[in-house]
């Protein structure tokens, strides 16, 4: 998801759509997340910076209502930080299972509620409690939220021709219709990555694994969206950009246009994926969940809002990574 939103306004500032971006923005669904938050919310503290809240469904329904409580949970939840510079976003993924306190409404005081995994949120209170539950817990200002379903997802994979993912082990997938995933580098459709991203229990890393293949897909989304043969095919970057419009739901003042044109030279080289710091799983009250690692989390989240993540991330380079 958050690969969509920057790659979207990335493409639409290379190109200066202006007029085709404006249409765009009349398209969008539009909810309010932030109109029970009056008090109490973080202090906005860099001019130009923006935190985007990106989530997505695991409600495979495409009409849940995002903002209001019902069966629609977050699958997937990322902070995506853009620094005042716009040359580069951090992405961090939080696991949805993160044990975290939970507000009693979105109007409510921080310590007002009840402790549990962080994608109940949703399930209690929809967007607004969800916005509200990530302000409390990390302490940063959200700016604007992008909420993506699974059904968009496909849609919008299926759009780019299929992506290719790395499977770094042989399984066999726990839906129907049951696939087998080949180690290997495997080209996959919009059903066939969507499956792919939502395996956790195969792996020793469980969610984390998940985590894990969802940054691999949004780098290969990014990769194919950004060639020559999505760029150069005005029919295949009409449907891309199509599909990721009937796919999301953003909050009132998301502007595509704005956004386009401060956001024109990010790029995929330019994004960083980092995992909000964790001390990995633990059993609480009989349920298994993931426990924050109180410091370190916590000198991100305000390196996050004093917008030196660059240097956070310096000192605290992502497993596995190159450093972007």
């Amino acid at each position: 998801m958050a690969g969509v939103a920057v790659l979207v306004l990335a493409l639409l500032g290379g190109v200066g759509a202006w007029l085709y971006a404006r249409n765009l923005d009349g398209d969008l669904a539009r909810t309010d997340p932030f109109a029970e938050i009056t008090g109490g919310r973080p202090v906005k503290s860099v001019e130009g910076a923006l935190n985007i809240l990106l989530v997505g469904s695991d409600s495979r329904d495409p009409d849940a209502p995002v903002d209001t409580k019902s069966q629609w949970r977050a699958d997937t939840i990322i902070v995506m930080h853009i620094p005042a510079d716009h040359q580069s976003a951090y992405l961090v993924s939080i696991p949805r299972d993160l044990y975290v306190p939970i507000p009693k409404s979105a109007g409510a005081d921080c310590g007002s509620g009840q402790r549990a995994k962080i994608n109940a949120a949703f399930a209690f209170g929809g967007l607004p409690l969800a916005v509200r539950t990530v302000e409390c817990f990390t302490d940063v200002r959200i700016d604007h939220v992008m909420a993506i379903d699974f059904g968009g997802f496909k849609e919008v994979t299926d759009a780019l021709g299929g992506v290719d993912l790395k499977v770094e082990r042989t399984i066999t997938s726990i839906h129907k219709p049951y696939r087998t995933f080949t180690k290997g580098t495997n080209h996959m459709d919009g059903a066939e990555a969507l499956d792919w991203i939502r395996q956790r229990k195969q792996f020793p890393d469980g969610d984390f694994a998940r985590m894990r293949h969802q940054q691999e897909f949004l780098r290969a989304l990014m990769d194919k969206a950004a060639s020559t043969g999505t760029l150069a095919n005005p029919k295949k970057l009409n449907d891309f950009l199509q599909s990721v419009t009937a796919a999301v739901t953003v909050d009132q003042g998301f502007s595509v246009t704005d956004m386009a044109l401060q956001f024109r030279n990010l790029r995929g080289q330019n994004l960083t994926f980092v995992t909000s710091p964790n001390s990995g799983s633990d059993t609480i009250d009989g349920e298994s969940v993931v426990v924050s690692d109180r410091e370190k989390a916590l000198a991100m989240y305000r390196a996050m809002s004093a917008d030196t993540m660059a240097d956070w991330v310096k000192a605290n380079p992502p497993e596995g990574s190159d450093g972007g």
